[in-house]
């Protein structure tokens, strides 16, 4: 690894699973414009992690979490803005229906169908995570 890169932070990702499709939506902002991701974001000092999954995920769609439990973690190089990132990784059971709640980072959220073949471009954390064969 490049001593160029800033960090380990810890970042979390929330994978909102319903009727069989997965909440994703295409970002806008610092790292990994236009690609497909998770809702999620970095963890405050101090901050439980679960508790920083359900504030990213209300902050950004407007859903509840009303379930988080931890699945994997990933460990995520962006060198395009030299950060380093551990993500850990949720799987969230929600109530509410998504709406872009934050435009400066999100363009839409959308139900994916297939959790075989996500949409690509996928944000870095997303695609290391599907790397490790995980699957809700």
């Amino acid at each position: 690894m490049s001593a160029s890169y800033r960090g380990p932070f810890v970042g979390v990702s929330a994978v909102v699973i319903r009727d069989g499709a997965v909440l994703l939506g295409r970002r806008r902002g610092a790292h990994g414009p236009g690609t497909w991701a998770f809702p999620g974001g970095k963890v405050d000092a101090g901050e439980d992690p679960a508790v920083t999954v359900a504030r990213e995920l209300r902050e950004e769609t407007g859903l509840r979490a009303t379930r988080v439990e931890p699945v994997r973690w990933t460990s995520d190089l962006f060198p395009d803005s030299g950060l380093h990132y551990v993500t850990l990784h949720h799987l969230v059971e929600a109530d509410g229906e998504p709406e872009v709640r934050e435009p400066d980072k999100a363009h839409e959220w959308r139900w994916w169908p297939d959790l075989e073949r996500l949409p690509e471009p996928l944000f870095g954390p997303a695609a290391a995570l599907w790397a490790t064969g995980w699957r809700p």
